[in-house]
């Protein structure tokens, strides 16, 4: 009789990894973290900001070299300093990339990320408006033709932001305004670049992009933030504790916040009065900026002296203001933030929007900023996403990226 053997071989690793969007807290996070924002820092330094022992500092800096992620700086030594502690460390960015992915209603960002999260460049395409069998395989195309100019980098994640309501899990999207529903944004993406792909909310890659990239590094986030966008489509994410709030059924809605008027002075709902697509009906009505496409052309119109293009560019932040206030008092946190073109592509109504949400709020005491990635903020989002899984878990990032570099993966040299 003929025995057989089972092969009981281990689950191929999945190439959709659900983000982790926020301050991450691990021991190797938080070094990595503190050399992303201070570096070069000697390793004493880090012992002082992170309150962790130095035996674990040492630990994780040794870790972190092995990686790849790490590179000592002994000629930045100061003057008569004895021993690896006092040698600066920093993070070895040059050989490495990230590729964030914003898909939006109308236009799609991509964009180059180094490991400190700088923006190396970034390019915008029109979004397919077809169905998400044609749509995705082109974007992924337009993405690896893109890759093309980074042979010179390992490219170690993909990062997309997207409206609508997304399974993080499954990369899988449903996005009413692009007609797709349960796309497989991030199957479709990983398997046509052979990357591994985080998939996130839009808003909350932005939240998240203010957490980990827009802090002063000697500040650390409020107990709570809301944080409210606008463009095309209207947003909002919570975050609290360092990490934003992700609902298992996905972000709530405040599309259908109903508004006293939109800006043709009748009832509406908050993204029929405040989107662009509003803006230019509104504009097209009162004959604003005659031929005007765009909502950068009726703020040219408006910068040039149009005072009827300056009046209705105002009245969508008073709006907004309003809208942001009844939020903010909903919510009640500690800290309230706006980005998006509506908020940021006219400064100059920034303060018709802070005076409205001061006027309408009764619990925020007034609080509201801008952004501080104005109007790239699209980008901020994406790349903080591709970043996600590095900066959580770096070693295990990293050693990911380079099993998939070791299966011929992760360049574009053609």
């Amino acid at each position: 009789m003929l025995s057989t053997t089972t092969v009981i071989t281990a689950p191929a690793a999945p190439l959709v990894v659900a983000p982790r969007l926020g301050v991450a807290d691990t021991a190797a996070a938080a070094v990595l973290a503190v050399i992303r924002r201070r570096g070069p820092v000697t390793r004493d330094v880090i012992v002082t900001v992170t309150s962790l022992s130095a035996a674990t500092v040492n630990r994780q800096v040794g870790t972190l070299i092995d990686a790849g992620l790490l590179q000592e700086r002994p000629d930045l030594a100061a003057s008569g300093a004895v021993g690896r502690p006092r040698i600066p460390v920093e993070l070895n960015h040059r050989p490495f990339l990230t590729l964030g992915v914003h898909i939006g209603a109308r236009s799609t960002s991509i964009v180059a990320t180094d490991i400190r999260g700088h923006t190396l460049d970034a390019i915008e395409t029109p979004t397919p408006q077809s169905d998400p069998a044609t749509a995705l395989p082109a974007l992924a195309d337009t993405a690896r033709r893109y890759l093309q100019r980074w042979r010179r980098r390992q490219v170690v994640w993909i990062g997309v932001a997207v409206g609508g309501t997304v399974d993080s899990a499954s990369g899988s999207v449903t996005h009413p305004r692009l007609g797709w529903r349960a796309a497989p944004v991030g199957t479709v993406i990983a398997e046509r670049l052979g990357l591994r792909v985080s998939v996130a909310p839009h808003v909350d890659a932005m939240a998240a992009a203010e957490l980990v990239f827009g802090l002063p590094r000697s500040d650390a986030p409020a107990a709570t933030t809301l944080y409210v966008y606008a463009r095309e489509t209207v947003g909002f994410a919570l975050t609290i504790g360092g990490k934003v709030h992700t609902p298992a059924r996905g972000p709530g809605s405040i599309a259908g916040l109903p508004v006293q008027r939109d800006l043709n002075g009748q009832p509406a709902t908050l993204e029929d009065a405040v989107s662009d697509d509003a803006v230019l009906r509104a504009a097209r009505a009162a004959r604003i900026a005659p031929g005007a496409t765009t909502v950068a052309a009726v703020t040219r119109a408006a910068r040039a002296g149009d005072k009827a293009a300056a009046a209705l560019l105002t009245d969508r932040a008073r709006i907004l203001g309003e809208a942001v206030a009844l939020l903010a008092d909903l919510l009640n946190p500690d800290s309230v933030v706006v980005g998006g073109q509506a908020f940021t592509c006219y400064p100059e109504g920034m303060a018709a929007m802070q005076d409205a949400f001061a006027r309408r709020s009764t619990v925020s005491g007034g609080r509201v900023r801008a952004t501080v990635f104005g109007d790239r903020v699209q980008e901020a989002g994406a790349g903080v996403v591709s970043l996600s899984a590095l900066y959580a878990d770096p070693v295990s990032a990293m050693r990911r990226a380079r099993a998939m570099a070791a299966d011929g993966r992760g360049r574009f040299d053609n």
